[in-house]
C-alpha cells in the first residue's frame, strides 16, 4: 500500500537558533499575517532592534505580550498563544494555537483557535496539513473540546488542510469591519 511521500516536518519553538531562516522568509516576501502583509516589515524591524525580545514574544502561553494590530489599525488584546515554526531544515511556515483560559469559546473578533501559513516556496507539500495534525494534541492538552478555524471560502488548499484533519463546515459569515469585512467560512474540529 502506497501512503504517499513521508513528510519530514517538525514544529519548533521560535528561537534564536532558527531566527535567521525566519527573517530570510520575511525578506523574501512572506508575511506571518495574511490580513496584514506589512507585518513582515514590522517584524524585520523588531528582529533588528532586539532579536531576543522578538523570539520571547513569539510564544506567549500566558498572553502577556503586546496587543495585536488589526488591518484597520485598531488593536485586539492578546490571548495565550502556543506558536510553532514549521521546520524541514529551514523555516517553512508557522502555526499558532490561541485560547481563552477556562473556556473553549473565543472572545469576539477572534475568528479561530488556530492559524497557519506556509511560505509560498514550500506550498503543495502537505506542510500545513501536517502542522495542524501535530498541534491538535496540544489543543486537547489545553482542555479545548474543539477548535475553530476560519478561511476565505475560495481558499481551496486551506479548506483541504482543515478537512484532512477532520474539520466540518459550521458557518459562512462576514468578518467584523476591523478584520476587513470579508466573507469567511468557519470550520470546527472536535477534539473530545
Amino acid at each position: 500500500m502506497n501512503e504517499g511521500p513521508k513528510i519530514c516536518l517538525r514544529l519548533v519553538r521560535p528561537s534564536l537558533e532558527h531566527l535567521r531562516s525566519y527573517a530570510d522568509a520575511l525578506r523574501r516576501g512572506w508575511s506571518p499575517n495574511n490580513l496584514r502583509p506589512d507585518a513582515a516589515e514590522e517584524q524585520l524591524q523588531q528582529i533588528e532592534r532586539d532579536p531576543e525580545a522578538f523570539v520571547a514574544n513569539e510564544d506567549d502561553a500566558e498572553g502577556k505580550g503586546p496587543p495585536i494590530r488589526l488591518p484597520d489599525g485598531s488593536f485586539l488584546q492578546r490571548l495565550p498563544t502556543y506558536h510553532r515554526w514549521m521546520w524541514d531544515g529551514e523555516f517553512s511556515g508557522s502555526i499558532k494555537l490561541r485560547w481563552q483560559p477556562g473556556t473553549t469559546a473565543l472572545p469576539p473578533l477572534w475568528l479561530g483557535h488556530i492559524g497557519y501559513t506556509t511560505v509560498p516556496w514550500r506550498r503543495g507539500r502537505g506542510y500545513s496539513t501536517e502542522a495542524l495534525r501535530q498541534i491538535l494534541p496540544v489543543a486537547r492538552e489545553r482542555g479545548l473540546q474543539y477548535v475553530d478555524l476560519t478561511t476565505d471560502p475560495d481558499n481551496v488548499p486551506s479548506v483541504r488542510v482543515i478537512r484532512n484533519n477532520g474539520g466540518t463546515l459550521i458557518e459562512r459569515f462576514r468578518a467584523d469591519a476591523g478584520l476587513g469585512s470579508v466573507e469567511r467560512v468557519r470550520y470546527r474540529i472536535t477534539l473530545t
